[in-house]
């Protein structure tokens, strides 16, 4: 799809999921997360989510795509620099529930609540229910090196699945037809 004005879908973000989007705003350095447990190409690191807030004065997070871990668990990863002056910036809108799952720093997490929620609610910040997947920006250095990846489409393993209840209910025939061999055995005794 093409990129469209941030204005023209926040009214409606649930039903303009995964659309790219356009914001002009400031990046506030002094409030990022990350996210823990993520993995490319098989090294630990983390989401990096910073909050932005737009030229309408919307308060949203942004995933700057993935970072690598530090060191040791003690040693903070290298985050890539931002600006702290305007920028545009071009993003795909999704939806507060569908954050990577993972943990923030100190903030437990279960199914029932979105993440940015309980980061909100910590902080005592306000964002909107939305964040942006960083793809691109105007300054050079906003386009995340490991940019956050697209779900895997896939048809899944359905005919494996299958082959294995088919087989299932060949034992159950199969043991069905065994115990009553056993109880005929028994009543001709």
């Amino acid at each position: 799809m093409k990129p469209v004005q941030l204005d023209r879908v926040v009214g409606a973000p649930t039903a303009h999921e995964w659309q790219p989007v356009i914001a002009k705003g400031k990046f506030d350095v002094s409030t990022q997360i990350l996210l823990r447990n993520h993995y490319s190409d098989g090294v630990y690191g983390f989401e990096l989510l910073t909050q932005f807030t737009d030229i309408a004065g919307r308060t949203f997070w942004v995933d700057r795509g993935w970072v690598k871990a530090g060191k040791s668990a003690t040693t903070q990863p290298d985050l890539p620099g931002i600006s702290p002056e305007l920028v545009t910036i071009t993003g795909r809108l999704r939806l507060d529930t569908s954050l990577p799952r993972g943990s923030f720093f100190a903030i437990p997490t279960d199914s029932k609540s979105s993440l940015i929620a309980k980061a909100n609610a910590q902080s005592g910040n306000l964002s909107a229910n939305f964040y942006l997947d960083l793809l691109s920006g105007n300054l050079e250095s906003l386009t995340p090196p490991v940019p956050a990846e697209l779900p895997e489409l896939s048809d899944g393993p359905h005919m494996a699945y299958a082959i294995q209840w088919v087989f299932f209910g060949g034992l159950i025939c199969y043991g069905r037809f065994l115990i009553r061999r056993e109880v005929l055995t028994r009543k001709e005794l």
